[in-house]
């Protein structure tokens, strides 16, 4: 009503104005009685009035016969027979919803369809370009090999509405928010997934209204595609169209072809992807974190978080520790997430539920990671109540591994490290690194290295066995197995070449400092 060649009559709406966001499929002009057996559905019917019966029947009869075959809307033009719409018609059309709008100028309606015909056949085009788009995106995916990431995140681009993958048993192993949040659209998702049915062809299921599409491999069922609607609790948006259709469609295809190239497990990944972003904290909001982990399984609520991190001797043995790793943490009933952080080092962060001991359960999973390789180093930082602090516990782990010598021995009863086994020693074997330790054991020590190295004397082990000994020369001395004569002349040496005063007692605790900075820096 809006275009030119129809607002130039003065368009108005006397009945089913709730109706008038009809799509218009064509436009129809008729002069007859029963133009109902020429029409297919979705036009705009243009009449002048002249062929309206003239008894209430009839008219009545006429307009069944249009909202029948479900036409747009009926346009009556009120210069030639009538200049007011007739009773009879106006209650015909309120009572079937049926959109009645009266022209009170002469209209071209030849006019009327050239235009509108033109805009039609024009959205028509435009949707079938629109179309070979589609497929030609998701077709050059396929052929680069593209992963189920891609995949999603170009559904979503093309659709402008959430996409997410989900397996059978209703974990969300992906999701790529479009205009919303990935809180938003996975809170709850199990409950609401399970309200959704299944279905073997695309299609609109489920309370939400959300549109699903099935993922196979192997021509068995696999999961299935996910495009919402809009996040749960906003207004109603725009119904699906054909083109949300043939996206989705695509998108379910090129997974399915994913899965055959891409043979590992998406389970695997999704855990894996997930842990990367809680330890590196790339999530937009703690509470998009917790929906995503709660939607992968995860307890979120009342639950005691570990950051576990495994570092194994040999690259090519990480995938099989990994998935041993993740059938002990299902035969225990433990849910967790497990996935490779870097080359040789594993992350597993097991959800407890607060009364469990955790010490308890990170030895179990410490002792299944050794057992098949003596050479696994098991790290271990705070437990912590909260998603947000994962990071953290996650922080300390990786100290406590940097603190680690490979081989280092392991308290008794315990198969892994922890922040409480960092003392000095292991301080100083973490910061070894730093230039300042480097420049702290060369200053102490430097000039006793060099007269052993020149004159070939041991003076190192003398000064190590005197401070190892807390000053008491009687007793080095006999660990040393020199006279004390011998060793007390050592002593007035190392003083001589250090300028040390051996007596003192923080002379000498700079000095051990310096021996345990030179044992880490010689890999100790």
């Amino acid at each position: 009503m809006a275009l030119p060649v129809l607002a130039a009559g003065d368009p108005r709406v006397v009945t089913g104005r709730d109706h008038i966001d009809r799509p218009v499929r064509w436009v129809h002009i008729t002069e007859l009685t029963d133009p109902a057996s020429f029409l297919k559905g979705g036009e705009l019917v243009l009449t002048t009035g002249m062929p309206l019966p003239d008894d209430p029947t009839g008219v009545r009869r006429y307009v069944d016969e249009l909202a029948t075959v479900r036409a747009a809307a009926l346009v009556i033009e009120l210069v030639r027979r009538y200049h007011r719409p007739p009773d009879a018609l106006v209650d015909a059309c309120r009572a079937r919803g049926l959109p009645l709008v009266t022209l009170a100028e002469d209209v071209n309606f030849l006019e009327v369809t050239q235009v509108v015909h033109t805009l039609i056949l024009g959205d028509q085009a435009e949707a079938i370009r629109r179309t070979q788009r589609v497929h030609e995106a998701f077709t050059a995916l396929t052929l680069r090999g593209a992963g189920p990431e891609d995949v999603l995140r170009a559904a979503a681009e093309m659709s402008g509405r959430t996409v997410v993958l989900e397996s059978l048993v209703h974990r969300a192993l992906l999701c790529e928010p479009s205009g919303g949040t990935a809180h938003a659209a996975l809170t709850g998702w199990e409950q609401r997934s399970r309200a959704t049915p299944p279905a073997d062809r695309t299609g609109v299921r489920g309370p939400e209204g959300w549109l699903v599409a099935p993922v196979e491999y192997q021509g068995e069922g696999w999961g299935r595609v996910v495009m919402l609607p809009g996040p749960p609790g906003t207004p109603a948006p725009a119904a699906f169209g054909p083109e949300d259709v043939t996206v989705l469609e695509r998108t379910a295809m090129a997974l399915t072809i994913a899965r055959l190239t891409h043979p590992a497990s998406w389970e695997r990944t999704a855990h894996r992807n997930a842990l990367r972003d809680l330890v590196e904290q790339r999530h937009r909001s703690p509470a998009d974190a917790r929906a995503r982990v709660a939607a992968l399984g995860l307890p979120t609520e009342r639950t005691r978080f570990v950051g576990v991190l495994v570092d194994v001797p040999a690259e090519e043995d990480t995938a099989r520790t990994e998935t041993r790793l993740a059938e002990e943490l299902t035969t225990t009933g433990v849910p967790a997430l497990v996935g490779l952080l870097s080359p040789t080092r594993l992350g597993i962060l097991p959800a407890l539920h607060p009364s469990r001991p955790w010490r308890q359960s990170v030895e179990r999973l410490s002792r299944a990671a050794r057992d098949p390789a003596p050479g696994t180093t098991v790290s271990v930082g705070s437990p912590v109540s909260d998603l947000a602090d994962v990071a953290r516990s996650f922080r300390e782990a990786a100290r406590v591994a940097e603190a680690t010598a490979p081989g280092e021995p392991l308290p008794a009863g315990r198969s892994f490290h922890e922040r409480s086994d960092i003392g000095l020693r292991r301080l100083l074997f973490a910061l070894r690194g730093d230039t300042r330790i480097q420049e702290y054991a060369e200053r102490q020590l430097g000039r006793l290295l060099d007269h052993d190295a020149r004159h070939g004397t041991d003076l190192l082990a003398t000064l190590r066995g005197y401070l190892d000994a807390a000053g008491n020369k009687t007793a080095a001395a006999r660990a040393g197995g020199l006279s004390r004569e011998t060793f007390y002349q050592r002593l007035r040496t190392i003083e001589r070449l250090l300028g040390r005063d051996l007596g003192s007692g923080e002379q000498r605790t700079e000095l051990h400092v310096a021996l345990q900075a030179l044992d880490a820096l010689r890999g100790r």
